[in-house]
């Protein structure tokens, strides 16, 4: 039987294909889109920017809160994963 069912699912074989590649390029995304590393730096940027006198005090507060509502959203993930 294992003969016949492989024969009778051949044609499937590149679609499956695609799916696995489908997969792996989701899971890359998202293991870069949960990675708090960038929003660290992001947040070591801003402070130097606003220590430098490149942008003002309600720039710097905006963009703060942004990432880190970013690292909650990372943390509240990361509690999620199996």
């Amino acid at each position: 039987m294992g003969l016949l069912n492989r024969l009778l699912t051949l044609p499937l074989e590149p679609v499956r294909g695609v799916v696995w590649v489908a997969q792996q390029a989701l899971d890359q995304a998202e293991r870069q889109y949960y990675d708090p590393a960038p929003v660290w730096r992001a947040l070591a940027e801003l402070d130097e920017e606003l220590r430098a006198g490149r942008i003002d005090q309600e720039t710097f507060d905006r963009d703060e809160a942004f990432l880190l509502d970013r690292l909650e959203e990372i943390a509240r993930h990361r509690r999620q994963e199996p």
